[in-house]
C-alpha cells in the first residue's frame, strides 16, 4: 500500500517568522501543531521536510545531513524572499540541533532547541529508534512479516551509512555551541527515552546567550510537541517569541 506523504507547510501571516524544523525520520506534523498555534497569533510560520523524510525508510539511505542542513538554508532563504528577513528558529530533536547550528550561522532573532543531542554516544538507542520507524512504516504498508523482516535486515546494516554522518554533525554542533549568542529557550522533556538529560544542561551552560532559558517538562517524552504537556509547551514558546526584540538589524 502505498501511504500518504506528508507535505511542508507555509502559514503566511506577520512579518515575524518561525522556521519549524522535525527530527530525525520525522516530518512536519511533528510541528504543524505548533506552527498553526503561532500562526493564530501573528507569526509566519515555514515547516519544511528534509530531503529523504515523510517516505519509505530506504529514502533516507540516499541523504545524509549535509543535505538537511541545505534544506534548512533554503527553509531560511524560502523566508527572506517571501518578505521575513526576522527569523526565529524552532527545532525537535535533529531540528533541535539545527537550531543551534543556526544561531551560530545566520542573523536570527531567537532559537528554541527541544530535546536536542549533544552527544553522538547513543548510537544504540538511534539506531533502535530508526529500526522501530522503519518497521512501523512497513506495517502500515501492510506487507507480511516475513518482507518486513528480510527488509529490515538489509536497511540495518545500510543505515550506518546515515547515522555514522549524523553523530558528527552531532559532535560538531556541540563543539560549536559557545559561539551562539542569540536569545535561546532550550526544552527538555524529562521523560525522554533518546536524549540523555545533560544535552540540554550542556547547552545551557555553554552558550553565550546572555538571554537563556531551560525548561525541564516532567511529563514528556521525545517528540514533546506531540505529547501530553504540548499545550504548556506551546504557551512557553510563544511567550519567549513575544519576548525577543524583533526590531530589523
Amino acid at each position: 500500500m502505498e501511504l500518504r506523504r506528508p507535505k511542508p507547510f507555509f502559514l503566511d501571516s506577520g512579518p515575524r517568522a518561525v522556521l519549524l524544523l522535525h527530527g530525525f525520520t520525522g516530518n512536519s506534523i511533528d510541528v504543524r501543531h505548533l506552527g498553526r498555534y503561532l500562526h493564530q497569533r501573528g507569526y509566519t510560520c515555514y515547516g519544511p521536510i528534509y530531503s529523504g523524510h515523510g517516505g519509505a525508510p530506504e529514502e533516507l539511505l540516499q541523504t545524509g545531513p549535509d543535505d538537511w542542513w541545505r534544506d534548512v538554508q533554503n527553509a531560511v532563504a524560502f523566508l527572506r524572499r517571501h518578505g521575513h528577513p526576522e527569523i526565529a528558529v524552532c527545532g525537535l530533536s535533529l531540528g533541535g540541533v539545527f537550531s543551534l547550528k543556526s544561531g551560530y550561522t545566520f542573523s536570527v532573532k531567537g532559537i528554541v532547541p527541544m530535546c536536542a543531542p549533544a552527544y553522538s554516544d547513543n548510537r544504540d538507542r538511534l539506531l533502535n529508534g530508526t529500526i522501530s520507524f522503519a518497521r512501523t512504516y512497513k506495517q502500515y504498508q501492510g506487507k507480511t512479516e516475513a518482507a518486513i523482516a528480510a527488509e529490515l535486515a538489509d536497511f540495518k546494516t545500510k543505515i550506518p551509512t546515515v547515522l555514522d554522518p549524523l553523530g558528527e554533525l552531532i559532535d560538531e554542533v556541540r563543539e560549536n555551541s559557545r559561539r551562539i549568542s542569540t536569545p535561546a529557550l532550550i526544552v527538555q522533556a524529562r521523560q525522554d527515552e533518546m536524549i540523555p538529560m545533560n544535552s540540554a544542561q550542556y547547552f545551557y551552560e555553554t552558550i553565550q546567550s546572555a538571554d537563556k532559558h531551560l525548561k525541564w517538562y516532567e511529563n514528556s517524552t521525545h517528540v514533546i510537541t506531540l505529547g501530553t504537556e504540548k499545550v504548556q509547551l506551546h504557551q512557553d514558546i510563544y511567550a519567549f517569541l513575544e519576548s525577543l526584540d524583533w526590531s530589523v538589524s
